[in-house]
């Protein structure tokens, strides 16, 4: 998560993020000290016109839709050599935990061992990574991230991958892709930062600040949840809610509210609208947050994923919130070529974040 120091040794690298609902592929050039966009795509994992029902929607729609984005790019899967993807959802636990220093040769059994101590997946079914944040030079404990995923997961992601023909390389957590891309692409100062990445199914939240305790947790709303409440509200197919949820954003909604609101006595007993639910998470996961790391200097909200960008969704945040809300630009670093300048989705955020991861 951390920046490396060390010299990368790969010339090009390709970030994939396997989303629910589409795949999102960057393919990034090493230059000097920092990078160049050569190319993305973002390709839909479910055809267009066919019925969205989530729970019909089985894994093995992923590779075909993989294989032809590589054909797209003209990438050919066995000339990659840095690729960078990530696993996420239920089954992926992080936590930031403090120990006393121990030397390399120590630092993994001793890791397991505190890991089943924390995380909620058993030791037989756990596969186990860390990274060591710092070492706090007054009394020498070791701040570190756990990340563990099931064996089932990271088979099943694998198996996609090299479906295509892709050798897997560095698998990444989402949360920490997420964090690498707001190091990389902002400045990032003292205080704590908000990420919220809205994807189809869930929101990834991520707290993360230079000096602060690392929190990560997934919202069960996205942005198939605001198209289900356009689709109820005006009565329209997915296709056209989706359309319309791109045109008008949340501005309509909150519009319509307003004049309920002011409508005298009358109670409208109604399901709170996705927006509404996010806002109300974040809040409680905000307090939890103070309570357990004890700062409270939120400085920014940053949003990132493909509903990042619907209308009045970072102005209706930043006032629940009480915290200012922004889509997060993850192109701020790259060197962007003229055919691209114009195309700058927050949804490429996190396969930004794991192109740009070196080791």
């Amino acid at each position: 998560m951390a920046k490396k120091k060390k010299t990368i040794k790969f010339k090009e690298s390709v970030g994939i993020d396997i989303g629910f609902h589409s795949i999102k592929l960057v393919h990034l050039k090493k230059i000097h000290d920092g990078y160049k966009l050569l190319n993305y795509e973002i390709m839909p994992t479910v055809t267009p016109g066919q019925d969205y029902t989530p729970s019909d929607l089985s894994n093995n729609r992923y590779a075909p839709v993989l294989a032809e984005m590589l054909s797209t790019l003209k990438l050919k899967p066995k000339k990659i050599k840095h690729l960078v993807s990530s696993v996420g959802g239920d089954h992926l636990s992080i936590k930031q935990i403090k120990t006393i220093f121990l030397p390399d040769e120590e630092l993994e059994s001793a890791l397991f061992f505190e890991a089943k101590k924390h995380l909620p997946i058993s030791g037989s079914d756990m596969v186990l990574d860390f990274q060591v944040l710092d070492v706090e030079e007054r009394t020498n404990n070791m701040n570190i991230i756990l990340v563990a995923t099931t064996k089932e997961q990271l088979n099943s992601h694998t198996e996609i991958l090299e479906s295509t023909g892709l050798s897997p390389g560095l698998i990444d957590a989402e949360p920490l892709a997420l964090a690498n891309s707001l190091l990389f692409n902002a400045m990032v100062e003292e205080g704590v930062y908000i990420v919220l990445n809205i994807g189809a199914h869930k929101t990834n939240m991520i707290i993360y600040g230079p000096k602060a305790k690392f929190f990560s947790r997934d919202l069960a709303w996205g942005g198939y949840f605001f198209t289900k409440d356009i689709m109820t509200r005006k009565k329209m197919s997915f296709e056209d809610a989706e359309k319309y949820k791109f045109e008008y954003g949340i501005t309509e909604a909150r519009k319509k509210k307003a004049e309920k609101s002011g409508g005298g006595l009358a109670l409208e007993i109604s399901d709170k609208p996705t927006q509404e639910q996010i806002a109300l998470e974040v809040k409680r996961s905000l307090r939890y947050y103070v309570k357990e790391a004890g700062n409270s200097d939120f400085r920014k909200v940053l949003l990132m994923g493909g509903s990042a960008k619907l209308k009045g969704l970072d102005e209706y945040l930043s006032e629940q919130l009480n915290i200012p809300t922004e889509v997060f630009n993850p192109f701020v670093s790259l060197e962007l070529p003229e055919k691209l300048k114009d195309k700058r989705d927050p949804q490429l955020a996190m396969a930004i974040g794991l192109a740009m991861r070196s080791e």
